[in-house]
Parts: C-alpha cells; sequence; structure tokens
C-alpha cells in the first residue's frame, strides 16, 4: 500500500514530468507541485521530493510556478522612484549623479521622463574618465535603451532581455509614456527573493509601531499592507495611488516638507517626516483622538 509520503512524491513527481514532456495541463501542475509542497510543509510529506527540499528552495519553487503570472508593470520600479538625468548634464555632473545613485546603468531623458532617449553605463563612464581625447558629451555615451510594455510577461521580458543583452528596460505604458524601469536583477528576484549587494544600506522597517496610536512607516509600503496592518480605513477607493507617499501627495497636492502633515478622511494625521524634493521618504502616522491602535 502506497504511504502518504509516497503520494506526496508522486503527485510532485507528475507535475514535473508535465512540466517537462508536456503531459497534462498547465493548471494541473501547477496543482500537482503546490499540493505536494503543502503536504511537506504540514510535515504530511518528510520523505517526498518536496520534503527533500530546504525551506528557502520550496519557496523558490512557489515563485517559479507563478513567475509567468507577473509583468513588467508589477515589478518595475515606478516612475516616482526612478533615477534618470537629463541629456543637458555635464560630464562632471554625471559622475556625481553615478556616485549618488550607486547604480550601474542611468535612464536620460529630453523633455521629461515621458522621453527617454538612452541609457548610460558606468563602465562607458569610467572609460572615458581615464582617456581625456575621448568625447565626454552625454550623446556619445548613450546607449540605445529597450523599451517594453507594461503587460509584457516577465518570461517574455527574460527572454527578450537575454537575446538583447539588455539589463535594463523602460516600461512604458499603453499611451507611451514612461510608467517606470525593470533591471534583469528585478526579474530574477521574483524568483530568489530580494537580492542585496555590498552597497545596499540597511533601511529601518517598513512599518514600526512607536507607540498606541503612532506608527512610523516607510513612504514606499503599499496601502493594502497598511490597511492589514494598521486600520482598514486607511486605504483610497480610486486607483489613483498605491502607496503611503502617494497617498499623502494626492491629499496635500505637493511633496509635503518634513514637519508638516496631511489628514485622511478617516481621520489619521499623516505627518512627513523624511523628504527630497521628488517624493516623500518616511511618515509618522497618529490615529484619530481617542482612538489607539
Amino acid at each position: 500500500m502506497a504511504t502518504r509520503h509516497d503520494e506526496g512524491g508522486s503527485r510532485l513527481w507528475r507535475g514535473m514530468r508535465s512540466l517537462i514532456f508536456g503531459e497534462g495541463s498547465e493548471q494541473t501542475l501547477r496543482d500537482e507541485i503546490e499540493e505536494a509542497i503543502d503536504e511537506a510543509e504540514e510535515g504530511g510529506a518528510s520523505r517526498s521530493i518536496a520534503g527533500d527540499l530546504s525551506p528557502t528552495e520550496r519557496q523558490m519553487l512557489r515563485n517559479l510556478l507563478h513567475f509567468g503570472e507577473r509583468t513588467a508593470g508589477d515589478i518595475c520600479v515606478t516612475r516616482g522612484d526612478m533615477i534618470a538625468v537629463p541629456s543637458t548634464i555635464g560630464f562632471d555632473d554625471l559622475v556625481r549623479a553615478f556616485a549618488d545613485a550607486e547604480h550601474s546603468r542611468l535612464p536620460v531623458y529630453g523633455e521629461s521622463l515621458d522621453e527617454v532617449v538612452g541609457m548610460i553605463h558606468i563602465k562607458d563612464v569610467f572609460k572615458v574618465s581615464v582617456d581625456l581625447e575621448r568625447d565626454r558629451s552625454v550623446r556619445a555615451l548613450m546607449r540605445e535603451p529597450l523599451f517594453i510594455p507594461e503587460s509584457m510577461g516577465v518570461l517574455d521580458l527574460l527572454a527578450r532581455m537575454r537575446a538583447q543583452r539588455m539589463h535594463l528596460a523602460i516600461v512604458v505604458d499603453e499611451f507611451g509614456g514612461t510608467e517606470g524601469l525593470v533591471t534583469i536583477e528585478d526579474v530574477v528576484e521574483e524568483i530568489v527573493g530580494d537580492i542585496e549587494d555590498e552597497h545596499d544600506i540597511e533601511q529601518a522597517g517598513m512599518l514600526t509601531m512607536l507607540d498606541d496610536g503612532v506608527w512610523e512607516a516607510d513612504a514606499r509600503i503599499e496601502l493594502d499592507e497598511l490597511a492589514k496592518a494598521v486600520d482598514p480605513r486607511l486605504t483610497w477607493e480610486e486607483d489613483e495611488v498605491d502607496t503611503l507617499g502617494g497617498l499623502m501627495f494626492l491629499l496635500a497636492g505637493h511633496i509635503i516638507p518634513p514637519g508638516e502633515s496631511v489628514c485622511h478622511p478617516s481621520g489619521w494625521r499623516l505627518e512627513s517626516i523624511a523628504a527630497d524634493p521628488k517624493r516623500i521618504v518616511r511618515a509618522r502616522l497618529h490615529a484619530p483622538e481617542g482612538e489607539e491602535r
């Protein structure tokens, strides 16, 4: 008689066989593998193939199963968080921009971010910095950018980036405006999780409770996450904003400088505690008077 362990292993094997040989439907494949992983995590399939995988491997496998469901728009760095340089920038300012951004590639725009005209790689900047006879103009340093629609699936995106040997792509919306940018690291992180390098500085938590009714949050925190953790009223009915920073900008009509606040219709007071000229960085949330959360 087959044990539950054997059944778990057989289920995963059937799913993997469908993946390799095309047997069965895609939905069945995902169901078979996820069910086996679920059983392993519940302790019911410790000897199955899924049970032989570490927790990290199981999470990566889960991510891989749903990898194809994501689009470029889902994973891109949004327009508000993009770091780009104008086409009129001088070489010295360009070097400083790379130093401040700590990125290896920077988009170049014309009149606005909706007019991305190129991309500069830091390797090219370094080459001309040690050769005084080379042209240091932005036009000479620019490479042709890769433009992709926000609806492009990540599988197609990965294939295209590999084929064209591009590590950065500009994501455009249906009207041709710039939605954001995506790097090949963003794509890989969808499978393996966040990748930090030696230049990444540990940031304060996305959301921290300071006292009864007082929270501190990264302005990039999603409103859905904020509503679940703090107060379900901290939402916005229309699809105009997704983050706390975007909500505060929408309510105030401008970037709120540190020390100033804006009130949410629910009564929560949203205070800016760190900001730069382009965006709110961190905020403090104060519950409505008489409420503790």
